[in-house]
């Protein structure tokens, strides 16, 4: 398996918010994440990414079967793990094209952001302007699993199946992993994933191949009666 999380248990100032999280991912597929606000989404997707704020009780964190779970932010970076932040911090005085000069591993890219290179980053961008640079940023690094944090919070349909176009052609078609985390599920339509887990107060209680079953469920009875509705579980 490309990569795996292994019933990891995640606390935070004493209190246990990741309650034994399992995850399993092949090379090149795209998975999301479902679930409400304060589910432990995002605190998923930081201690992926080796934030020292949040403390890992028990549980790995493998890629490629290497255990990263005691690993620096910075050396699982190096190993190709790249996050689109959900809120990215504006940078004053240092423009996109400096900044993409500096990371950049190619500089191959459909996403047009010619509007931007110019600005400092992230500085009174809208919100799709701050979702486009995040994915151009991401693709400079090559990276080998991406994980996307929300990244159409905030975007309307028309900028959201843009998103997911990008997302298809320049990450899922040139076989990088995606693990990409939303909570309104409206991008799901555009992307079509091959898995959907569905994450509630701090577990993945369901997995599904459906993204139309899953939606169609959750509007129908709520999250967190997904596994009776037709969902099948690991």
């Amino acid at each position: 398996m490309f990569f795996t999380v292994k019933n990891l248990k995640v606390s935070s100032k004493g209190k246990e918010i990741l309650k034994g999280v399992d995850l399993e991912m092949k090379k090149g597929e795209l998975q999301t994440i479902l679930g409400p606000n304060g589910s432990g989404k995002s605190v998923l997707v930081q201690t992926i990414m080796g934030n020292p704020k949040y403390q890992i009780e028990s549980g790995k964190i493998l890629l490629k079967n290497k255990d990263i779970t005691k690993l620096s932010s910075f050396s699982r970076a190096k190993l190709g793990i790249a996050l689109s932040w959900q809120n990215p911090p504006a940078i004053k005085g240092v423009k996109l094209s400096q900044l993409l000069e500096k990371i950049a591993k190619s500089k191959t890219s459909k996403i047009k952001i010619t509007g931007l290179l110019n600005r400092e980053v992230n500085l009174n961008y809208s919100g799709g302007e701050k979702k486009l640079s995040e994915l151009r940023q991401i693709l400079s690094l090559k990276p080998k699993l991406v994980i996307l944090d929300e990244i159409d919070a905030g975007l309307d349909l028309k900028k959201t199946e843009e998103v997911a176009k990008i997302i298809k052609e320049e990450l899922v078609a040139k076989n990088i992993t995606v693990l990409l985390i939303t909570h309104s599920g409206e991008i799901l339509k555009f992307l079509q994933p091959e898995i959907v887990n569905v994450m509630v107060k701090g577990r993945i209680i369901c997995r599904h191949k459906g993204y139309k079953k899953v939606l169609k469920t959750i509007k129908d009875y709520g999250y967190e009666r997904c596994k009776k509705h037709a969902l099948f579980t690991d």
